[in-house]
């Protein structure tokens, strides 16, 4: 079980990095065996390496630019987070929905559109 201040924390690093495009910075937030389920794009990443891949693509390559929006409380280690995306590929809002583990790393994120 996590503080609610750790996962305020957690959602404001992982936007400050992807924001600087600084992989290993966001790499280092999640656990090791991470998933990323993005429904928009109907992929799963699993892994350090998987979840590597999905930043690369996403955020470096498109030049995605994060603005969080909100963040709402769902229990002591998930929340879920409303942003902003601006980039190469235009505008969109995002939903996420983030757990982390009990030493604070992002151990989930299913990601879609609005």
């Amino acid at each position: 079980m996590t503080e609610n201040g750790t996962l305020f924390k957690t959602v404001g690093r992982l936007i400050k990095a992807t924001n600087a495009f600084d992989v290993e910075a966001a790499l280092a937030l999640f656990a090791t065996n991470a998933i990323i389920e993005d429904a928009s794009v109907g992929e799963s990443f699993s892994g350090h390496a998987g979840i590597r891949e999905y930043l690369d693509r996403f955020f470096v390559g498109y030049h995605t630019v994060t603005h969080l929006l909100s963040v709402g409380i769902l229990g002591d280690d998930h929340a879920g987070v409303r942003v902003d995306f601006t980039g190469d590929f235009g505008h969109e809002i995002g939903l996420l929905e983030m757990s982390v583990n009990a030493d604070g790393q992002i151990g989930r994120i299913d990601a879609d559109l609005e």
